[in-house]
């Protein structure tokens, strides 16, 4: 599959965006119009720098408001489009994208349109130019891309085809499979954007909230298979207005493009195999077509977290909130200036390793994966960058990765019974441990800064392959909190991202981090912390009035909760019980007991934490 992106995607310059592009690995790009008029490269600057950089030039856009106008206008609109064709010639392209018009249209006649349409490709023809017809999703007549099909067949010209933009399709909820009744040779191009399902006007929705394949909520595998079906063989590039995206590092926004169209592939791939082996038309393997589509390494979801690691520089007060929590001490790497904590089958490193000056945070996960090996291998395909760290000839060798925030990402070969080979490497701990209690990582909670949200997003789902839930926001003092939850198929990984208000009047981190442990009695657990002198995140009455209005609980069970500064949910499927510890630098802990088959993360009570956090934050 030819990869391409267009200009508009990106921020920065002309030059900085074409640079950035070849260094993500894209075949060539779109230049939107304003990139040029605004570059201080002339186009045949720009002519050449995309062929030192190996880039071709795809498309030229956009060209707006054509067709369905009154002679006077046709005539300056074809003076218009003469002078695009001969810029175009300049800079060696041979491709324009036409919109359906929006503001100048005043005649609802098809066969109008057709005759203007057929003197644009007339003209076009003159300077070796084709024309992409497309049909805007809030074009005033044309808006259907099944109407600008019927318009390319009316005007049955060599250099007049049709661009497919799946965001003008998929916003409009317009039916994707006529797509494969349209002959390839009339599709000049085709471009692709993801977006969330919104309730607003489509021209807004476009203009701001697009995001790139696996970001939103877009049948995007099914849009691309059709166009396969059809025989589409040319470029397939990304048309992306979002306003994060215009103001992030411009190599980094074009690095997560990339890997949003590796993703595409192979889900288009997957999508089409299914379809045919549901269809019982493809039994005995794949079927051929004239766009071959690449995959990827196959992974299958992790089996569970391996370890949760967090790095600070003095870190006596995470040992001694681990220890009464109930931990135990495992002791110190033989090589490494780590630490060990465990409960049951769930491990915390404390790493003390190159960390300055640094306040408790949650530096590295570890999930159990089939195959570390290849699970490496699939997430460096899709531009992950590898983290090494450096290991004696005894030592467990990790393959690691590093996700969008920063945090490492480790995938490591569990064991079948939940334990893990690498712990041998720690001794000397606890001489006396205390009896053992059956524990899990239940989910990790991480904040994501506002310009890698939706990378982060992408990055998990496709990395990782876990999947991504409806978000929610929840309010907290300091604003709307988004909240993303990625989880495997049975609960067994839960990673939760979290967008943090943007703090305007200081640089303090009024927003943490934390790492949810599951036991099976959390009322015992947090009687035997409370004894062991751990300091409660303080809740207040008024949630226990609330509490009681609600769920009406046994007076005994609400004491109890009251008493140990426990909160509560509860669904169809179960009860949920949880409490939080205070924050040691950005990190504090949750422990949870899920009972039945509850599967959420308690919701309801996440307004409550933010406020008592603010609070004691702003007290201290």
């Amino acid at each position: 599959m030819r990869t391409g992106i267009a200009t508009v995607c990106l921020s920065g310059t002309l030059k900085e965006k074409m640079q950035a592009c070849a260094i993500a690995g894209f075949d060539g790009i779109e230049i939107f119009e304003q990139d040029l008029v605004t570059s201080s490269l002339s186009p045949e600057d720009v002519r050449k720098m995309a062929a030192d950089l190996g880039l071709g030039l795809d498309l030229y856009q956009p060209f707006r408001d054509f067709d369905g106008v009154t002679p006077e206008l046709l005539k300056a609109n074809l003076k218009r489009a003469e002078a695009k064709f001969q810029l175009m010639g300049r800079l060696g392209m041979d491709t324009i994208l036409v919109c359906s018009n929006v503001a100048t249209t005043t005649i609802d006649d098809d066969g109008l349109r057709a005759a203007q349409l057929r003197d644009l490709a007339e003209l076009a023809g003159d300077h070796g130019v084709k024309v992409a017809y497309e049909a805007l999703a809030w074009g005033r007549y044309v808006n259907d891309y099944e109407h600008a099909h019927r318009l390319v067949e009316m005007v049955d010209h060599p250099n007049l085809g049709t661009c497919l933009d799946s965001f003008h399709i998929l916003s409009r909820d317009w039916d994707t499979a006529a797509i494969e009744d349209i002959n390839a040779e009339k599709i000049f191009f085709v471009q692709v954007a993801d977006a969330p399902k919104l309730s607003m006007d489509v021209l807004s929705w476009s203009r701001h909230y697009r995001v790139f394949p696996g970001e939103g909520q877009f049948e995007l595998a099914k849009f691309m298979g059709h166009v396969v079906r059809a025989g589409y063989t040319g470029p397939v590039s990304l048309e992306v207005f979002n306003d994060v995206f215009r103001q992030s590092d411009v190599e980094r926004t074009a690095v997560d493009a990339m890997r949003s169209l590796i993703w595409l592939e192979e889900q288009s791939a997957k999508w089409l195999a299914d379809s045919e082996a549901d269809a019982g038309t493809q039994a005995a393997g794949r079927r051929r077509y004239p766009m071959e589509l690449a995959t990827l390494p196959k992974v299958n979801e992790p089996a569970g977290f391996n370890f949760a690691e967090v790095k600070a520089d003095d870190t006596a007060q995470l040992e001694k909130l681990l220890g009464q929590l109930g931990f135990e001490f495992e002791g110190r790497h033989r090589t490494k200036d780590v630490q060990l904590w465990t409960m049951g089958q769930a491990r915390v490193i404390i790493n003390e390793q190159a960390a300055s000056h640094a306040e408790p945070a949650i530096a590295a996960l570890g999930f159990d994966v089939d195959s570390p090996v290849i699970a490496s291998a699939r997430a460096q395909q899709l531009k992950a960058p590898v983290v090494a760290r450096k290991v004696q000839a005894d030592e467990e060798v990790f393959q690691g990765i590093s996700a969008p925030d920063s945090t490492e990402i480790f995938l490591c070969q569990g064991n079948p019974d939940g334990t893990a080979a690498w712990t041998q490497e720690f001794g000397e701990g606890l001489e006396h441990p205390r009896a053992r209690q059956n524990a899990v990582i239940d989910h990790v909670n991480l904040a994501q800064p506002w310009q890698h949200f939706d990378e982060a997003v992408l990055f998990y789902t496709s990395a990782l392959a876990l999947e991504p839930l409806p978000f929610a926001e929840v309010p907290s003092p300091s604003g709307l909190v988004r909240s993303q939850v990625m989880e495997t198929s049975n609960g067994a990984v839960r990673l939760v991202l979290n967008l943090a208000p943007v703090q305007q009047a200081s640089a303090t981190k009024t927003y943490q981090e934390h790492i949810a442990f599951a036991v099976d009695d959390l009322v015992a657990t947090a009687r035997s912390a409370r004894g062991r002198g751990l300091e409660f995140l303080q809740i207040p009455a008024n949630y226990y009035e609330d509490l009681d209005a609600r769920f009406d609980l046994e007076p005994g069970f609400l004491d109890t909760l009251q008493e140990l500064n426990l909160l509560y949910d509860r669904d169809a499927n179960g009860e949920f019980l949880h409490f939080y510890t205070a924050t040691v630098g950005s990190v504090f802990f949750e422990m949870v007991e899920r009972r039945g088959s509850y599967n959420g993360y308690g919701a309801p009570n996440a307004p409550v934490r933010h406020a008592v956090q603010y609070d004691s934050l702003h007290r201290a």
